[in-house]
């Protein structure tokens, strides 16, 4: 995954310049898929550019780098080549669950979450809270934390909900009415501090612009595209591929978004902000739905780069499959193969 390779990275070429590690990467996305912007340097030593152009040539040196520039007082710009970007749906995929994890946060301690079920809190905002605090170890867990007083066998208890709500609490109507899962990643995405304004009718909505149906909803659309190719294999049809220009720009935005995802969950969990990483999904099931709805037959377009690897349809559709069901798990939500959407 490129964004915890980068961070390895580095961490190699900060230790390689004789600085002592630091604390963070500042890792950021700078909207150019397969492009990474690094703070690192504006923390080591007296002048942070000069140890960036340090960092910038150790970098270079890798073959799944393309390039490395230097911009401001000390930002790292890094640029992967395009084969490294294509071989993020491949890795995904073969990771599985493990494709959300990373070592970020190794050496850190955060709290065990209260114990019981968030959901059987009477209230909406003591619900959150609870959700929220849950939520956070379980992201520090898959970052590489220690969770104070969890044993390694009850790590999984943090992604797994008791079915027991409050009876008469609006928690609890909501959970009958809309779903456990509607009711859950609502409040995992809800802003702390803000206030609760939470309509059953509207999070039950099974239409993409219902958050707490869309991101489920894309991990079924890349289901289907799955069984599609299962119950076609053999036809002496081509098999749908995303082709011309505009397609491979969506190709590697969804790429792109995949290549965040051990990085989302660190970030979130050091900040103590899941709803960061539920909005973050919802970006991810977004390109997911444009990228396997724009499908064309091989040759339809100007462009047919249906060769490439990691382009065809059918890969991209296993890896986001993948990269979403890791991500809802770590919400503690389901992930269907089939949802159907209001007419």
């Amino acid at each position: 995954m490129i964004s915890r390779d980068l961070r390895r990275a580095l961490a190699l070429a900060v230790a390689a310049a004789g600085f002592e590690p630091a604390a963070e990467p500042g890792l950021r996305p700078t909207g150019i898929p397969g492009q990474y912007a690094a703070s690192v340097a504006l923390a080591l030593g007296q002048n942070p550019r000069a140890t960036a152009g340090t960092l910038a040539a150790r970098l270079a040196r890798e073959e799944w780098i393309a390039r490395v520039e230097v911009t401001g007082p000390g930002y790292l710009i890094v640029t992967v080549t395009p084969e490294a970007l294509a071989a993020v749906a491949d890795t995904v995929t073969a990771e599985g669950p493990g494709c959300v994890t990373s070592h970020a946060l190794a050496g850190e301690t955060v709290p065990a979450p209260p114990p019981g079920d968030p959901l059987a809190a009477p209230t909406w905002e003591k619900a959150r809270a609870a959700l929220a605090a849950r939520l956070t170890a379980g992201l520090a867990a898959a970052a590489g934390a220690t969770v104070a007083g969890l044993v390694a066998t009850e790590r999984k208890r943090l992604t797994r909900q008791a079915h027991v709500v409050s009876l008469g609490s609006p928690v609890a109507a909501a959970v009958s009415f809309a779903g456990r899962d509607a009711v859950t990643f609502t409040l995992a995405r809800a802003i702390p501090g803000k206030p609760l304004r939470i309509d059953q009718e509207i999070i039950a909505r099974r239409v993409l612009s219902n958050p707490a149906y869309a991101v489920r909803y894309a991990h079924a659309r890349a289901a289907s595209g799955l069984r599609w190719a299962a119950t076609s294999a053999g036809e002496t049809t081509s098999s749908p591929s995303i082709g011309g220009s505009g397609g491979a720009s969506r190709r590697d935005i969804l790429l792109d978004a995949l290549s965040w995802l051990p990085e989302r969950v660190a970030t979130a969990a050091r900040r103590g902000r899941p709803d960061e990483f539920a909005r973050y999904l919802e970006d991810l099931a977004d390109v997911t739905v444009d990228v396997l709805s724009s499908a064309s037959h091989q040759g339809s377009a100007s462009r047919d780069w249906a060769t490439e690897p990691g382009s065809d349809k059918l890969t991209l559709a296993r890896a986001a499959r993948t990269g979403l069901a890791a991500g809802l798990g770590l919400l503690g939500v389901s992930a269907p193969e089939r949802l159907l959407t209001e007419t």
